[in-house]
């Protein structure tokens, strides 16, 4: 007999953590699976009263050993925090858990993952590609990049995720995936900063391609500042883009100051007319 799907419909599966991102997750979750959430940061009496609306009616909140009995944990913590999570959590595992994480760099955490949890669990280390506010239509057709990291489940899940929640799946690996998130978040988010800290900017006089920008800034103003820092510092590959970024916008600066500068050095050269 087959083993049953890792996340097969009305399966346990633990969360732990119910920000922004875990609720998000748990909204999408609940129609398939019965939902035993832990967050540290909040009471138990106070997770326990946004469970229904968030979780779905069978949601339950539980401390870690209560947790940690499910069949498949999501760890929906911020990076920062995840080793401290994955200390807690892993004395009570039982053998063959699949331990999922969702952090927005994949080398850190894939390292902290396997050396901090037993050899008889399974790891596999995600990054859903979109947050709260892109994903407020739904996730089906958005993306999110999955690294099998350690066990024969993980193929299992993605095609959960992709036959059951419609996501676009992309197999890889966390070095592939930090190299490429560098870029497409790292720059997304650094100038996104830059922006909001000008504002106020127009907001009536403006062009089709300024408001498409505006609109990726507001997609991201919102997030958790332990996002930004994920994005810009757990990266190792972040930095080098980064440097690269201001060298190209510097030496742009330089040419249209020194453009500007002769612009005007000819211009004052020019004969008054009589």
């Amino acid at each position: 007999m087959s083993a049953p799907h890792p996340l097969s419909p009305r399966l346990s599966i633990g969360l732990v953590g119910f920000g922004a991102f875990g609720r998000l997750i748990a909204r999408h979750l609940a129609p398939h699976a019965a939902l035993t959430i832990h967050d540290p940061s909040l009471p138990a009496g106070r997770l326990a009263a946004h469970l229904a609306a968030q979780a779905g009616p069978e949601a339950v909140a539980a401390d870690l050993p209560g947790l940690a009995d499910c069949p498949v944990v999501i760890l929906a913590t911020p990076v920062a925090s995840l080793a401290e999570a994955v200390r807690a959590l892993a004395p009570h595992l039982r053998p063959g858990t699949l331990v999922v994480d969702v952090g927005s760099v994949k080398m850190g955490p894939a390292a902290i993952l396997q050396e901090g949890l037993p050899a008889d669990v399974e790891i596999l280390a995600t990054h859903p590609l979109f947050g709260p506010q892109s994903a407020s239509d739904g996730v089906r057709g958005l993306k999110i990049a999955v690294c099998p990291i350690r066990g024969r489940r993980a193929l299992r899940a993605a095609a959960f995720l992709r036959r059951v929640l419609g996501l676009d799946v992309i197999l890889t690996t966390p070095d592939a995936h930090d190299r490429a998130m560098a870029s497409v978040q790292g720059l997304t988010h650094l100038i996104a900063k830059v922006l909001v800290a000008m504002e106020p900017l127009s907001t009536r006089m403006t062009t089709r391609s300024f408001d498409m920008l505006m609109q990726a800034v507001d997609m991201v103003r919102h997030d958790a500042p332990d996002v930004f820092h994920a994005i810009e510092r757990a990266n190792p590959h972040a930095a080098q883009v980064r440097r690269r970024f201001f060298t190209l916008a510097g030496q742009l600066d330089a040419e249209l100051s020194d453009a500007a500068e002769h612009g005007a050095v000819r211009h004052e050269a020019l004969p008054l007319a009589s």
